[in-house]
Order: structure tokens, then C-alpha cells, then sequence
């Protein structure tokens, strides 16, 4: 195509942008579109299909993303896989789509550009994003995403969509969206084919409402009843039949199925572009890594080996991190060294006010939200990511599925929800979106009680690590036993409750390898900073809420409000009610208050008000993808219920140790 064909593509595309998400199942199009949509989204079914899809528009762009389910195939027959066709071949020229986003697996990169070459076929500008990059990495793929760029001739970027890496340079991208190349040569009959009925449909002056030729031409072949019917509906009974006598021809011509010689034809090309593009890091045949490896699926060695592996993520994360790291970063540096130097900076501004909101030590913007975020998140969570990309990167993460497959049928689940559970403690809410790789509604909505039920966020965890380094080991095994406890009961339960079947465990078990300690690294400062990109205004605006609030005497109304449940009920100072509202902003937020106070607290409260914060209720992120992954009546009964458990359950512990004289000291 000339430049200037492509330039007035690009013009259309920024006009009239509507954008569709398409790949494989379980890709990542889903997350990737919540990411850039936010809550502004709705359902909405197109002509021709009762699917719903998901709707909404790019925060900050005036480009529309539709979420489309996932296909193997462009010739697929059930009503999932037809969605993309009913929308780009929709009646009314502005709800057709300007482009498509390819949402690809970065470890399985021949299925995913077999399934390209076929979207290729649209003749609509397209994007390429190799998501997960992060599993391929841990397996020893890598890929020449620039070499790939240039022999597709579109725009190709990786991502890890549960982090949000890689997405802002998406983002950028959407409005300048490329034709493809195409790539496919086919048989000479099927290829005289395709050009008589693009002469056809040119005569009939389809043009000004049928772009995508070649795909009707090869989905006429495959005797597609949705592309005939649309056909038919554009063009006429006669236009179709003249069409199909031509398709009867080749047919009658061929002793293979068309759709077996196209599949053929996809996998042998998206093979000779992968050998180009990718290379595998072979494993090494190491008896010892392979006898580990089975040591740890079997029971006997597995549990052993899972219960060295928590005491090391301890020692590593709560000790060094949150204690050493902590003590150094945030006591001796921030409060030691740059808090006397901004308070003597900021002596002179006349207004108290403004002067306060920086620097006052309760909910000032510096030593409650920069300080906190920065001094006391930051470096627990480095040492997080650090330890959890080190057994991402060894192939331990599948083999724990495996080992604990049989503990997780007791809660409805299989192995394979180990990993969402694991991914809780980075993220609640992608771990939310990541239980869709699960086989079942019924093991979706048990997963998200489990993670809204007591898995600590990666920010969260590492300062649990710091208040508990500090009390007695009685109070951690205290929280981690009552976490246990009510998770296996909770998901007991909802096993029995809940109609549906649990789907027996089938997943890929990567070589298991000494991992990269460069790659790890890297990892861990990059996944660091894209929180922390995100998390800081949060902690700055938390701040400022609650500093303005608290001068405007809404603290201690609300504290006045609070008082019989917090104080009475739980046992808890008033100073609780500030850690429960920055709680429901974002937890991280909280449990650093939580710090902060923790000199007010004895030790008996400091265990009940962490075990309210786990179980309290989600932060506003997970509340919003809850309601949205669960339906609205669902997702609050969820949330109310479990808020309403948590304030049972602090009362009761509050009440028993006060009863029993258990302090915790």
C-alpha cells in the first residue's frame, strides 16, 4: 500500500477511532482493556450475535476498545469466535472498527502468529502485543521484537498487562495503527479464487462497504454460514450464489478440506517467522535440577521443600527488607535526615495551613505519603519481587501448583489456582482479573473469596513484615493461623454451597533452571517502580483527603460515629478510623498508617487491627473489578458479607483474649 494510502488510514483512524481487542483465549485482552478503559465501560451485543462484549473508551484518547472473547481460528463456528466479523462487518459504517489490537502470547508465539496471519487477512490496520513477556522469559524464549515488527510491517510491543509494563507504550501507539503485510501465498486455485470475488464485489460496488476481500473470499471456501448471510443481506440472493457455484468449483476441485490445507498453510508460515524471530535458551540436562524438579511435586520432599521456601521468603523479605532496609531508608534517611531539613525549609511560609499539609507528622503530604511510600513500600516490596522473580524464573511457581493440586480440591479449586492465589500477594486486583484462567465460575468466585478473604497485597505483606517483626511470634502465628483457618473454611464451604464441577488439573511444567540473577534484578526494580508510578498519587491524595478532613473536623465526627464499633467492639483506639479510611483507598496506604500510629496501640490491638485489615473489605481497585467480574448484586454481596464477617470475627478475637488476659506480650 503507498504512504499516502497508509497516512489516510491514519487520518480515518484518529476521526473514527474504534479500536477491537482480538487474540487466543487467556492472553490477557481482557486486562488489557480494563487498564486502559478504567470503570468507563458497558455491555453491549452487536447485530447478528447475542454475545455480549465489553465496551469503553481509552482514558485520555477519544479511541473506543471493544473487548472481544477469545478464537483459535478465524473459520470458527461457534458464536464467540464469529464476534469480530459481526462488528467489523457491521451495518452501520461508523460502528465498524478502524483497527484491531492482537493481543499474543509471548511464550507460545507460533500459535499466536498463526492466529495473526489469519486477522492479516481483514485488510485492517493492525497492533501486535506479546504479553506475558514475563513467562517467556522465565522459560529462555526471547524474541527480536524489532525483526518481528519489520516482517509483519506493523507495530509489535511486549507487555506483562497484570503489572501494566509495556502498556503505556501501547497506549501511545493506538492511534497510529499499521496495515499489515500479507504474508500468506495459497494454492493458486484458492488464490484465482480470492481475486474473482474481489472483481465480483467491485462490480457490485461492495467496496464502499466491504473492505476484507480476501477473509470473505477464504471463509466462502470454508462453506461459513455467517459470511453468507451477511452476503446475502448486503448484496443479494444472486451476488452470493454466483459467490458459492465459484466455491463449489475449487471444492469439488480438492481432495483435502479446505479448512485442513489453510491450517496447514498458517502453522508452516508462523513457524518459518518464529524460527527467524525466537530463540530458546535450551535446558540443561542437569540430573540434579531434574531430580529437584521432582522433589518438588512429590509430597514427602515437596511440602519440606515449600516450608524452606516460605521461612527463606521470611528471612529475606521480613528481616533484611523490612527491618534492615526499612530501618535504613526510611528511619535513618528520611525521618533522620530529610524531615529536619524540609521542616527548617518550610519554617517561614506564614500560612499554617498550607505549611501543616506538607510536614505534619500525622497526615502530612511528606511524611505520610511520600515518605511512607518511598521509605517503608519501596524497599519491602523490591525485596518481594526480587524473591517471588527468583522462583518465576526457576519454574518453581507450576511445580507448587502441581504439589499443592490435592489441598486445593478441598475449596473447589485445582492446582492451577495456586497461581492466582500466589499473584494476591503482588496485586489483589490482578489477581482478581488473572482467576479467569480458571475453568469454572464456581472456582472464579471461590478464588476471589480466598484473595478478598486474607491474601495480603505484595505492599501490604512486606509491612505486615515490619509491625510483626515486633511482636511476639505468638502474633503472627496468631493472624497466619485464624488466615489459614477461615481461607480453607470459607472455601469449604462455598465448595458445598456452590453448584458446578471442578476441572481436573492440565498445565505446562516449564525446565526448571538455575535462575538469572541480572534478569531477576531487573524485574524486580521494574515491577518496583510501575507500583510505585501508580501507588504514590494515590499516597499523596490519601494525604491530602485526610489531612483536609481531619481540619475540617470530619475525623472526629467520624471517629464519634465509629466509636461503638471501633472502640467498644473491636477494642481499638480512635485513631483506627484514619487507618480504616486510607484502608479502603488503596491498603498499602493503611497498613503504613497503621506504622506510623503504632506506638498508640498495645499489642493485643495491633493483631486485631491487622486481621480487620486483611479481611475489612477490598481497596476501591478490587471493589470495582469485583462488581465488574462478578455483576453488580453478586460482587456487593460478596463484599458485604465478607465486611460483615471481618467485624464479627475482630469482635470475637478482641473479646477472648481480653477474657483469656492473652496480650501478646
Amino acid at each position: 500500500m503507498s504512504e499516502n494510502s497508509r497516512q489516510s488510514l491514519n487520518e480515518n483512524l484518529r476521526k473514527n477511532s474504534r479500536i477491537v481487542i482480538v487474540g487466543n483465549m487467556n492472553v490477557g485482552k481482557t486486562t488489557l482493556f480494563n487498564y486502559f478503559c478504567g470503570s468507563r465501560t458497558k455491555s453491549v451485543n452487536f447485530p447478528g450475535s447475542t454475545v455480549a462484549v465489553s465496551v469503553g473508551t481509552v482514558r485520555g484518547l477519544s479511541v473506543d476498545l471493544i473487548d472481544t472473547p477469545g478464537s483459535l481460528s478465524i473459520f470458527g463456528s461457534n458464536e464467540d469466535e464469529q464476534v469480530f466479523r459481526n462488528i467489523l462487518f457491521a451495518p452501520a459504517p461508523h460502528a465498524q472498527p478502524s483497527g484491531a489490537i492482537l493481543v499474543a502470547d509471548a511464550k507460545n508465539l507460533k500459535r499466536s502468529l498463526a492466529l495473526a496471519l489469519q486477522y492479516i487477512e481483514y485488510g485492517i490496520p493492525l497492533l501486535l502485543d506479546l504479553n506475558m513477556i514475563d513467562e517467556a522469559d522465565s522459560r529462555g524464549i526471547s524474541i527480536d521484537t524489532d525483526a518481528l515488527a519489520e516482517i509483519l510491517g506493523i507495530d509489535v510491543f511486549t507487555s506483562v498487562a497484570t503489572e501494566g509494563r509495556g502498556l503505556s507504550e501501547i497506549k501511545a501507539k493506538l492511534e497510529e495503527l499499521r496495515l499489515p503485510q500479507n504474508l500468506v501465498t495459497y494454492p493458486p486455485r484458492v488464490e484465482e479464487y480470492i481475486d474473482l470475488t474481489a472483481k465480483l464485489l467491485v462490480s457490485k460496488k461492495a467496496d464502499s462497504k466491504i473492505k476484507s476481500v480476501r477473509a470473505i473470499a477464504i471463509l466462502l471456501l470454508t462453506e461459513d454460514k455467517g459470511i453468507e448471510s451477511l452476503l446475502e443481506k448486503s448484496f443479494g440472493e444472486g451476488t452470493l450464489a454466483q459467490l458459492n457455484d465459484l466455491a463449489d468449483q475449487y471444492r469439488r476441485a480438492e481432495t483435502t478440506p479446505l479448512n485442513t490445507t489453510l491450517a496447514a498453510l498458517y502453522n508452516k508460515t508462523a513457524e518459518a517467522i518464529v524460527k527467524k524471530v525466537q530463540e530458546v535458551e535450551p535446558s540443561a540436562k542437569n540430573p540434579s535440577i531434574e531430580k529437584f524438579s521432582r522433589w518438588c511435586t512429590t509430597p514427602k520432599t515437596g511440602v519440606p521443600i515449600a516450608f524452606f521456601v516460605a521461612c527463606l521468603m521470611y528471612l529475606f523479605v521480613g528481616s533484611f527488607g523490612a527491618t534492615y532496609l526499612v530501618d535504613a531508608v526510611h528511619g535513618q534517611f528520611f525521618d533522620g535526615l530529610l524531615m529536619p531539613w524540609l521542616k527548617n525549609l518550610l519554617a517561614p511560609l506564614p500560612n499554617e495551613f498550607i505549611r501543616d499539609m506538607f510536614i505534619d507528622p500525622d497526615f502530612g503530604i511528606f511524611p505520610m505519603g511520600l515518605f511512607l511510600a518511598a521509605g517503608l513500600v519501596f524497599p519491602v516490596l523490591l525485596c518481594f519481587y526480587f524473591f517471588f522473580g527468583f522462583l518465576e524464573d526457576s519454574g518453581y511457581l507450576p511445580r507448587l501448583s502441581v504439589l499443592l493440586d490435592k489441598v486445593f480440591r478441598k475449596i473447589g479449586l485445582n492446582g492451577k489456582g495456586v497461581l492466582p492465589i500466589v499473584m494476591g500477594f503482588s496485586c489483589i486486583t490482578m489477581a482478581i482479573l488473572t482467576a479467569r484462567m480458571l475453568d469454572s465460575r464456581k472456582q472464579r468466585m471461590i478464588a476471589t473469596l480466598v484473595l478478598i478473604l486474607g491474601v495480603p497485597c505484595a505492599p501490604m505483606f512486606g509491612i505486615m513484615f515490619v509491625i510483626l517483626g515486633r511482636l511476639p511470634v505468638s502474633a503472627a502465628l496468631t493472624i497466619l493461623g485464624i488466615i489459614v483457618f477461615q481461607i480453607f473454611l470459607m472455601g469449604f464451604l462455598a465448595n458445598k454451597l456452590m453448584p458446578g464441577k471442578r476441572a481436573a488439573l492440565l498445565m505446562e511444567l516449564p525446565p526448571m533452571r538455575w535462575p538469572k540473577p541480572g534478569k531477576v534484578i531487573k524485574n524486580a526494580f521494574l515491577r518496583s517502580y510501575f507500583f510505585m508510578k501508580e501507588a504514590v498519587p494515590v499516597f499523596v491524595a490519601a494525604s491530602i483527603f485526610v489531612f483536609v478532613f481531619d481540619r475540617l473536623g470530619g475525623l472526629s465526627v467520624a471517629a464519634k460515629a465509629l466509636n461503638p464499633v471501633v472502640v467498644k467492639l473491636l477494642g481499638l483506639p480512635e485513631e483506627s478510623v484514619t487507618v480504616f479510611i486510607k484502608t479502603i483507598i488503596r491498603k498499602e496506604s493503611g497498613i503504613a498508617t497503621l506504622q506510623h500510629y503504632s506506638s498508640k496501640y498495645s499489642n493485643l490491638q495491633m493483631v486485631v487491627n491487622l486481621l480487620m485489615m486483611l479481611l475489612l473489605m477490598p481497596c476501591i481497585n478490587s471493589m470495582v473489578v469485583i462488581i465488574k467480574e462478578q455483576g453488580k448484586k453478586t460482587g456487593m454481596l460478596m463484599i458485604g458479607a465478607v465486611t460483615g464477617y471481618a467485624l464479627l470475627l475482630g469482635t470475637i478475637l478482641n473479646h477472648i483474649c481480653r477474657i483469656f488476659n492473652i496480650t501478646f506480650m
